[in-house]
């Protein structure tokens, strides 16, 4: 299912994009999926990056010649930006392709995805690792070439195909499942915070589900990252890439990012954080979000999930602060950047239930390791 529309009896039409409208998965899948591939056209303009289209390369040249396919490669270089885009389109356009398929991590995923929504053709995603849920999703994110996030587009729908194949995942640095998990399990503290209350039926379902999927990754995870042939290591694999992005279908944005992401966001717009992963910010953003709720709420359950989480990062080895993200230089100007532009209007930071000032935030972003309260009762919560 990749779309229900539901009426209300006051006339207004809701989309919700849940799912892709196939999903294959398990070990060597891609090399048994030439027909599922080759019922979206005949011209696949194949995008991703050098190392991801390297490990994909002589499976889907079988498969292009086993179903009589003419496929053409170009890579998304060099960012999910619109610079990329522009090229892309070129490509697509020159090659008369007719189906677009992402392989790689998020960016090139997105890319793939956002390339097919603007040219109104299918997309098949092939992830290359477990370090985000952009495999399943309706959403693409836009940086600048440099790499500074800059904008989110809703798709109209989720992919059309998306193809896991663990063999594939396997080969990714271990330190991208670890990304992986860190993103993932942002969606029950994010869905928590800012959809908890909510009465809408499958928004309960999201929250309830992030709930599930924080308790897959606190019970597996560190098995499944000491044992790549486990079973453990397959259901976390699963929970990063498919259930996450199951979260994000069907509670929407509310349930999708918040202030974790936010801080994420205002991170990729200094120079130094761009070797950091996308899920290991996130996971740094999360201890963010929760020392922003003890210093703005008081919240002694945002304090014990702080340090629930502190020892779950130690154990699969998470950045807890700004040093384990390796920004260890920088200054008090970077840090009120990054906190003015997380606190832009626009920015998801506003999804919590009360507003944070940059200086708020600054505080927090210096504190995630603090135990107490005590560093907050100087700061005003307005």
């Amino acid at each position: 299912m990749d779309q229900v529309s539901l009426t209300s009896t006051t006339t207004t039409t809701t989309q919700i994009f849940v799912a892709p409208a196939q999903v294959i998965k398990g070990e060597g899948i891609l090399a048994k999926s030439a027909m599922a591939i080759a019922r979206w056209g005949k011209r696949p303009l194949i995008v991703g990056g050098k190392r991801s289209v390297a490990v994909t390369r002589e499976t889907l040249k079988v498969i292009a010649k086993e179903q009589a396919l003419e496929t053409e490669t170009a890579f998304y270089s060099p960012d999910c930006s619109e610079t990329s885009l522009k090229y892309l389109h070129k490509k697509f356009k020159g090659h008369k392709a007719d189906f677009v398929i992402g392989v790689g991590g998020g960016k090139a995923l997105d890319t793939a995805k956002l390339l097919a929504h603007q040219q109104h053709c299918p997309v098949v995603t092939i992830p290359t690792s477990a370090a985000t849920c952009a495999a399943w999703t309706a959403l693409s994110n836009i940086y600048t070439d440099a790499g500074a996030f800059q904008y989110d587009v809703n798709l109209s729908r989720c992919p059309d195909l998306l193809i896991l194949d663990y063999d594939l995942v396997k080969q990714a640095p271990q330190r991208t499942l670890v990304a992986g998990i860190g993103d993932a399990i942002a969606k029950w503290y994010e869905a928590a915070v800012s959809s908890g209350h909510s009465t809408d039926t499958l928004t309960i379902a999201a929250v309830q589900q992030a709930r599930v999927l924080r308790d897959i990754l606190f019970q597996k995870s560190a098995a499944a990252i000491a044992d790549l042939d486990s079973k453990e290591w397959q259901e976390v694999v699963d929970a990063s890439v498919l259930l996450a992005g199951v979260i994000g279908g069907l509670g929407g944005a509310n349930c999708r990012t918040v202030a974790a992401h936010a801080v994420h966001n205002g991170l990729t717009h200094l120079e130094a954080a761009h070797g950091i992963l996308h899920g290991e910010k996130v996971a740094y953003g999360i201890l963010v979000q929760l020392r922003l709720e003890e210093m703005c709420l008081g919240s002694q359950l945002a304090s014990t999930a702080r340090q629930q989480l502190l020892q779950f990062y130690q154990a699969i080895s998470l950045p807890q602060t700004l040093a384990d993200l390796g920004l260890t230089k920088i200054t008090l100007q970077d840090l009120q950047k990054v906190a003015e532009i997380t606190c832009q209007p626009q920015s998801d930071i506003h999804r919590l239930p009360f507003a944070v000032t940059p200086e708020q935030l600054m505080a927090a972003m210096v504190s995630t390791q603090v135990p107490t309260h005590k560093t907050a009762e100087a700061i005003p919560a307005d």
